[in-house]
Order: structure tokens, then sequence, then C-alpha cells
């Protein structure tokens, strides 16, 4: 068998409690040790403490996990064996031979919602990178939504993106996207992209509705709400402009580019601005945890998780 859900996430599933599927990448390639594995460990005491059934996403000797187990996720954060990192079109590889690997956020929602699970939290979405009318460089995690019916709670995409660009692919792909109390579309390290989204909802509660009429209706996209830091949380924003400028020029000098230009610019921003970066991810992503966590109650209130079997077993 390729695939597993935890008894604990899967005894909340049936009975229609709340869970929140959690993505690994975080903690397998975006956090630095050993940081990464107490982020990882918090952020599922957080929801536990709340009431809500935390569900870590992962692959652990080629077999994909929903509700990873504490050794489990010690054990990629650890990083003593070779982990990959996994989205939708590396699983089959993965699982034939037997890998290790953090998932992404597409991962993470395939999985989620094959398992039977509403809601996702995650830091910061991918997108549509600077110079992708040329290089076509658009992330998997954007198709991927446009057919996964979760909710989806990010501090919107990572900053190092063309997030104009990639609010205009989200619209061509009918995702929906709401700000949770903004229209002004947040940036990741930043809670103002100077971006703005037409829609804005003001209560777990209201985000819960939203998704019922989604399902209602049939439409299968994923529910993105785009959930901004406090502005005394965040990056200022001169500084991360200013070392996201050094940031590309240092990609173009070195010939970066693909799949290695995120965590290069990721990288070279923390650098830049002294390690305040990391700690500005790390507020997101248990903001977005947190209110993921008060989004999954409100919908088993309503008693709307998704019905039938889940595709995942056991």
């Amino acid at each position: 068998m390729i695939t597993r859900i935890s008894d604990e996430v899967a005894a909340a599933i049936a009975a229609r409690a709340p869970v929140v599927a959690l993505e690994s990448t975080i903690f397998t390639h975006g956090l630095p040790r050993p940081r990464n594995l107490r982020v990882a460990i918090e952020a599922e005491a957080a929801l536990r403490a709340d009431g809500i059934t935390p569900a870590t996403v992962g692959v652990v000797r080629g077999q994909l996990v929903v509700g990873m187990s504490e050794d489990e996720i010690e054990r990629l954060a650890e990083g003593r064996e070779p982990v990959v990192k996994a989205s939708i079109r590396d699983l089959p590889i993965a699982a034939a031979k037997g890998l290790h690997a953090g998932t992404t956020v597409a991962a993470t929602a395939f999985a989620a919602h094959a398992a039977g699970i509403s809601v996702f939290s995650t830091g910061g979405l991918g997108g549509v990178h600077s110079g992708a009318e040329t290089t076509f460089d658009e992330s998997a995690d954007l198709r991927a939504l446009a057919s996964l019916p979760v909710v989806v709670v990010s501090a919107g995409v990572k900053s190092i993106l063309d997030i104009g660009l990639t609010l205009e692919r989200l619209e061509s792909l009918n995702i929906p996207v709401v700000g949770y109390r903004t229209t002004n579309y947040p940036g990741f390290f930043v809670s103002d992209s100077g971006f703005d989204i037409e829609h804005s909802v003001d209560t777990p509660e209201q985000i819960a509705a939203v998704a019922v009429s989604r399902d209602a209706l049939g439409i299968s996209a994923a529910l993105l709400v785009a959930n901004p830091l406090p502005v005394d949380e965040q990056l200022q924003p001169d500084l991360l402009a200013h070392a996201l400028t050094d940031a590309r020029r240092a990609a173009a000098a070195a010939g970066i580019t693909g799949k290695d230009t995120t965590p290069f610019l990721l990288d070279f921003v923390q650098q830049a601005t002294k390690g305040l970066s990391l700690e500005v991810n790390v507020a997101a992503y248990r903001n977005n945890v947190r209110l993921g966590g008060a989004i999954a109650r409100a919908l088993a209130d309503k008693r709307s998780g998704p019905g039938g079997r889940p595709l995942l077993h056991r």
C-alpha cells in the first residue's frame, strides 16, 4: 500500500470533526535546522490545544502519509537520510523508489482532498515567476489548485514572485481568492503587496459559507484565503524591496534558473535581512495555522465536510 491515513486523522474525518492539513516542505526544505522541527511540532500542538486535529502530510519510504507521527516528522526534519521535494508529479516516482519527501502545496492539497480534509494551512503559495512571459516558469501549485476543492490559507504568494501575473493567472484558472479582513493582497513577508483583490471576508464562518456555496455549485477549484500578517509583524517593505533587488541581480549573475531560483532568492533575502525574513516566515505560518483551525471548526459546525468515502485508506 502506498498511502496511509493515521488513526487519529481517520477517526476525526469519520466523525466530521475539524481537521487541518499541514505541508511538510516547510520543515524539510523551508526552514533551517533545528528550528524546522520546533515549528512543525508547535504547529500541531497549537491545533490540538484548540481541539483541532492536525494532519501533517509527507512521504515516508515511498508511502504518502496523511497525519505523520512525531517520529516521522522528526525523521524528515533531521535530514539524516535524503529527503526530496515532491509535487504531485513526483509522488509516483517517490512511491516506486521508496523515497522520503516533503510535500509541496500542490501535493499536500492533493492528499488532503483525497483523504477528505477540507482545510489546508501553509505559509506562502507558489505562483508565476518574474520573466515568465519568456521562460513560462510557473508553479505547479496553480494548476493543481484549479482542480482541488479545498480551502487553502496562506499569507499570499511568495514575495519573490510576480504577484500581479500570479493574480491574473488565478483569475484565468477560475480559482476564487478572498482576503481575510482586507482587500489588499498580502505579499507573504509584507501585509500589502500593492495589489488589490475584489472580495474580503470578516470571519471564519463567512469563509466556511463561501466554501459551502462553492461545493453546492459544483466548482472544483480551491478557495484561497489570503491572510496578511499584522503590519507590526511584517518585514519592512523598503528592506524587502532592496533585498529582492539585490537577490535577483545575484541570481542573474550566478546563472541561477528554474527550480533553483526560489531557494536561492529566499536564502539571499534571509541573509540580507539578517534573519528577519525567517522570523516573519514563521510568524506568517503560525498565523495561517490559527486561522485554518478556526475555518475547519466553522466548516465542521456546518457539517459540510466532504461526503462519501475517502480515496486514501489506512
